[in-house]
């Protein structure tokens, strides 16, 4: 396993936790397990971390980096939007922090076989968990033109949401598969064809990493399940507990700004910070930062 890639924002997010040493943390988004290894770190024998993730090649993973810290952690294979079930089973009522990196992680990006990335050829996949669901492969054919045009708009974005889902649903009237990573790739290099020459590389690039982005937040209904945990968070968090979620996308990071404007009106949350973005020197190092938003929070 390469551990080479930073978490995005990681003194900033577990500066906004202010752990405890004592304290009880979830890290709802395990990963590869940097913001637990962070956490871990700052606790003391007392203290208990307990990791969430969907993806099982990924929990065992990161049980082996957390390895000297197995005294102090729970590792669970579920999804975070289960937290108030996960903590009910483990006999715990609160926590005193929680943090969520809603990005993909290095892990699943770099495996060719999770069809993550346009980069390479891999399977259409994009299942967060590949033991459930439908791959995104599946997920097309079931959908309309119109559908996937607005699923394109609606979870990245994408200018030539029209011109792309022309042309893949072109290719499945000539009865050609969309079965690998390459074959929505091609089909987005030739639904752009009309962009000038010197243009196109960057724009094919861009809207290739927009049209996988909507695919992967449908099949894995992302928005859904933040929601529901969003819903859920003042049940889970002791008072004086602190949250900290990393957003890649527009619409999370609006959801999360939603729920805790909405709960600090309330009085559920005492304090939520500004927005937080990454330095250029950040995004520079790590071209995944670019898009990123902290917000943290306290119950």
């Amino acid at each position: 396993m390469d551990f080479k890639h930073v978490s995005v924002l990681l003194n900033e997010t577990i500066d906004g936790l202010n752990i405890n040493p004592d304290g009880i943390y979830v890290d709802g988004t395990l990963g590869g397990g940097g913001h637990s290894y962070e956490i871990c770190k700052r606790l003391s024998d007392k203290g208990r971390l307990i990791g969430i993730d969907q993806d099982g090649e990924a929990l065992e993973a990161a049980r082996e980096r957390l390895k000297e810290f197995e005294d102090k952690i729970t590792l669970v294979r579920s999804n975070y939007c289960e937290i108030d079930t996960i903590l009910k089973d483990l006999g715990i009522e609160k926590v005193d922090g929680i943090v969520l990196d809603l990005g993909v992680s290095s892990y699943q990006l770099d495996n060719l076989e999770r069809g993550f990335s346009y980069k390479n050829e891999g399977p259409l996949d994009l299942r967060l968990d590949p033991s459930k669901g439908e791959p995104a492969s599946e997920r097309l054919k079931k959908l309309t033109k119109d559908e996937f045009t607005g699923m394109l708009i609606e979870n990245s974005d994408e200018p030539y949401a029209k011109e792309i889902a022309t042309e893949v649903f072109n290719e499945f009237r000539k009865k050609k598969e969309i079965n690998t990573t390459t074959d929505l790739y091609k089909a987005i290099e030739k639904a752009l064809s009309f962009i000038p020459e010197k243009e196109r590389k960057d724009a094919v690039k861009k809207s290739s990493q927009r049209t996988f982005q909507a695919l992967r937040i449908d099949v894995n209904s992302e928005f859904e399940v933040l929601e529901e945990f969003l819903q859920k968070l003042p049940y889970v968090m002791k008072e004086g507990g602190r949250i900290a979620i990393l957003t890649f996308h527009s619409g999370e990071d609006r959801l999360v700004k939603q729920y805790f404007k909405m709960y600090k009106r309330d009085g559920v949350l005492s304090e939520i910070s500004d927005v937080i973005r990454p330095s250029a020197a950040e995004c520079a190092r790590n071209g995944r930062a670019r898009s990123t938003k902290l917000r943290w929070a306290v119950r």
